[in-house]
């Protein structure tokens, strides 16, 4: 495995802790029916979603960053595609949180486009890496 590749695991497996927080905090919220989770379904909706690909793509990173190395792109190529999967696991959550950061929203703002944005760069990651592994 590359340097690179390397450190973007590192960095993945840094994060897993973090999604780990973030179970336990909604678990949280759950026994302690704090106000503005259980009582607002899009909130709760959206944040249990935020966790879900959290949890998901931080392992579905982990698992693409062994192929980078072994695909027959160019060494740009492979840093972008490591940025493009990274990026996922980081916007997608951020969206979900973000959009709904505030008890009282009963609908997502804005900020739910960066659910789109980590969804476009994962596709467009893993379409490259796949056509260089072929």
């Amino acid at each position: 495995m590359s340097p690179s590749s390397l450190s973007t695991a590192g960095v993945l497996l840094i994060t897993v802790p973090a999604v780990a927080f973030g179970g336990v905090s909604l678990l949280t919220f759950l026994m302690r029916n704090v106000p503005g989770y259980n009582d607002n379904p899009v909130r709760r909706s959206l944040w249990r979603a935020g966790h879900a690909h959290a949890g998901v793509l931080v392992l579905f990173s982990l698992v693409a960053m062994l192929y980078v190395d072994q695909a027959d792109l160019s060494d740009g190529l492979k840093g972008l595609v490591r940025t493009l999967i990274v990026a996922a696991p980081i916007l997608m959550p951020l969206g979900f949180f973000l959009s709904v950061v505030r008890p009282s929203d009963t609908k997502p703002s804005k900020l739910i486009w960066l659910t789109v944005a980590g969804g476009a760069g994962l596709a467009v990651g893993t379409l490259t890496l796949g056509v260089g592994l072929l």
